[in-house]
C-alpha cells in the first residue's frame, strides 16, 4: 500500500509539471491560406524519404508508385537511403527544414518520436485536410482503436505516425509452436499446462538424446514470450496490469519466481539449452531444423520460414501452431504477448512550406480510402494479380518471385491500411491453418512499455533508474535460472530492486500512461 501510495504522488507531481513544461508544440508552420478541399494534381509534387533494406529493396520504378499516383492525383518523388544509414541520417536531415521530405517513412514505431512536435506535424493539427483519416478512425471499435492507434500517441497525445492495419499477423504474431510431425509420429500430444511440457520433453529426451525438446532464444522470448502462461499480463520488467489497472515491476512478483523454478529445473535435466539468453538466431534455428529441438514460443512467420528450409531434405517435416499451455491454472491464461501491432508507417515533416504540408496531408488522406487500401495491397487485376477460383492471386514470374519485391507490396512507406487478403496471400496453407489458433490465443493490448512515450520530467526519472534496474533485474534472472544464484536468495533479491528506485520507475509509467489511455 505505501508504494502505491508513493507511486500516485509522484505521478500526480509529474502530471502538473507536465502542464508547465511540455515537449513542444505541434503545428509550428501556419496552413492559413491552404484549400482542404482543393484535390492534388500532377503538380503537387510529393517527396517521400524510405528505408530501403537489402533484402526488400525500395525501387523507384515500383508499378506502384504509379498506381498510387493515379490514385492520390499527385506526383510522388520517391528517395530510397539504406535503412542501416537511416539512424544516421534521419537526425542530420532533421537539424535543418531545407534538408526534410515532404513525407518520411520509419520502420518501427518508436523511431519517429525524437521528432515528435519539433520537426514533424501532428495529425490532430490537419484535420480538415484528412476527412477519410478521420471517419476511419471513427469508425473504428475501442478494441481496433487500442491495437491501431493508441500506440501512435505520443507524450502530447498527439499521432504524428500513420496508424497501419490489415499486415500485422503477417509479420509479428507469437504462437506456441511445435513440430507436428514428431509429435504424431511417437503419438505424442500437444501440451496443455506446463507440467505436460515437462514430461513430454522429458519422453523427447529419450527419443533423440542429443536435443533440447524445449527452447527458444533472447531474453525477452524466454521470460516475457510465455508469461502470460503464469500470470495474464506478466512481464519480468514494468508491465500494465489492465485487469487491476497497475504498473508493477515483474521480476518482483512472485510469479518470477514460478517462471524461474520451471526454467532452472529444465535447464538441469538438459531438456532446455542452457545458453538461451544469448543464443543467435543462426544457432537457434540449426537446433530447429536438425532435429534438436521441438517445443517453442515463437512468431507465426517462423512456420513458413523452418518449413520451407527444412523440407528440402525432409518432406515431412512440418511445424505447426498449438493452443498456448498454461502454467498456473489461477493466474495463467491460455494466451500469448500480443505482438500484432503494425510497425510500419509515414509522418509528415515540418519543412516550413506550408503548400507541401497540406498535399502531404491530402496524400495520406487518400490512403485511408477504401480505393487506396484495395490499390496498394493488390494493384490492378492483369497486371500484378489475378482471379483463380473465385480468389485473387498475386502474378509472379518464373522463378515465383515475391509481390513485395516484384511489386513493392506491404514494404515501407506504401500502405497505411493493408488489406487482410492480400495478407494472407503472402503467407502459405500451413500459416494459414494455424490462423484461429493464433488469432484466437492473444492477449487484448499490446504491451504498453513497447510505446509508450515520456515527457521531459518523465524522462530523467527513467534515466536515473531505469538502467540500473533493468541491468541488475536481468543479470540475476539468468543466475537464478541457471542455479548460479539459489532460489533461496530470491527475497534478498527482491529487497534489493525494490532500493533502487522501482517506485520512482513505475510513477512515471503512470504519469505517462495515464495521458494516453
Amino acid at each position: 500500500m505505501k508504494k502505491r501510495i508513493i507511486a500516485l504522488i509522484l505521478a500526480g507531481i509529474m502530471m502538473l509539471a507536465l502542464c508547465a513544461c511540455g515537449k513542444g508544440s505541434t503545428g509550428q508552420t501556419v496552413l492559413d491560406g491552404q484549400d482542404p478541399n482543393e484535390p492534388l494534381t500532377s503538380e503537387d509534387v510529393i517527396s517521400i524519404i524510405i528505408p530501403s533494406s537489402a533484402s526488400y529493396p525500395i525501387k523507384e520504378d515500383f508499378v506502384l508508385w504509379d498506381y498510387m499516383e493515379e490514385g492520390s492525383g499527385a506526383t510522388l518523388k520517391i528517395i530510397p537511403i539504406p535503412d542501416v544509414d537511416a539512424s544516421t541520417k534521419y537526425p542530420l536531415m532533421f537539424a535543418s527544414k531545407e534538408e526534410l521530405p515532404d513525407v518520411m517513412a520509419f520502420g518501427v514505431v518508436n523511431a519517429h518520436t525524437p521528432y515528435a512536435g519539433e520537426g514533424l506535424v501532428a495529425f490532430d493539427d490537419l484535420k480538415e485536410y484528412m476527412p477519410n483519416y478521420n471517419a476511419w478512425l471513427e469508425s473504428l471499435s475501442p478494441e481496433e482503436y487500442d491495437i491501431a492507434v493508441k500506440n501512435r500517441k505520443r507524450a502530447d497525445g498527439k499521432i504524428y505516425y500513420t496508424p497501419g492495419t490489415g499486415r500485422e499477423g503477417k509479420t509479428r504474431m507469437r504462437a506456441w509452436l511445435y513440430r507436428e510431425d514428431i509429435f504424431k509420429k511417437h503419438n505424442l500430444k500437444a501440451p496443455e499446462t506446463f507440467d505436460e511440457i515437462y514430461e513430454v520433453s522429458k519422453a523427447l529426451k529419450e527419443l533423440y538424446p542429443e536435443s533440447y525438446p524445449y527452447s527458444t532464444r533472447s531474453f525477452s522470448y524466454v521470460f516475457d514470450l510465455p508469461g502470460s502462461s503464469f500470470d495474464k499480463w506478466w512481464q519480468h520488467g514494468a508491465y500494465y496490469d489492465f485487469d487491476d489497472e497497475e504498473w508493477r515491476w515483474g521480476a518482483t512478483e512472485d510469479t518470477a519466481l514460478e517462471v524461474l523454478t520451471f526454467y532452472n529445473r529444465m535447464i538441469n535435466e538438459k531438456l532446455m539449452p542452457s545458453d538461451c539468453v544469448t543464443m543467435n538466431g543462426v544457432a537457434f534455428d540449426e537446433l530447429v531444423v536438425t532435429d534438436r529441438t521441438f517445443i517453442m514460443p515463437h512468431l507465426q512467420l517462423k512456420i513458413d520460414y523452418y518449413n520451407q528450409i527444412a523440407q528440402q531434405k525432409n518432406a515431412e517435416f512440418k511445424i505447426q501452431a498449438f493452443v498456448p499451455p498454461v502454467a498456473n491454472p489461477e493466474k495463467g491464461v491460455s494466451m500469448m504477448e500480443r505482438g500484432d501491432i503494425e510497425m510500419i508507417g509515414l509522418s509528415i515533416c515540418d519543412t516550413g512550406k506550408a503548400e507541401g504540408i497540406a498535399n502531404s496531408a491530402k496524400f495520406i488522406d487518400w490512403m485511408y480510402t477504401d480505393e487506396a487500401m484495395e490499390l496498394v495491397s493488390w494493384g490492378k487485376e492483369g497486371e500484378t494479380y489475378e482471379v483463380v477460383d473465385g480468389k485473387k492471386r498475386y502474378i509472379t514470374d518464373e522463378v515465383g518471385t515475391s509481390a513485395d519485391i516484384m511489386y513493392g507490396f506491404s514494404l515501407y512507406g506504401t500502405f497505411t491500411r493493408f488489406a487482410p487478403d492480400a495478407a494472407a496471400a503472402f503467407q502459405s496453407e500451413t500459416t494459414r491453418e494455424s490462423a484461429d489458433i493464433v488469432a484466437g490465443h492473444q492477449l487484448p493490448y499490446y504491451p504498453v512499455t513497447l510505446w509508450l512515450d515520456f515527457n521531459d520530467e518523465e524522462q530523467a526519472v527513467i534515466d536515473m533508474y531505469k538502467t540500473g534496474l533493468q541491468t541488475h533485474t536481468q543479470e540475476m534472472l539468468v543466475k537464478f535460472m541457471l542455479g548460479q544464484e539459489p532460489l533461496s536468495n530470491f527475497d534478498k533479491f527482491v529487497e534489493t530492486i525494490n532500493s533502487m528506485g522501482v517506485d520512482e520507475v513505475l510513477a512515471a509509467y503512470e504519469s505517462a500512461y495515464s495521458r494516453v489511455k
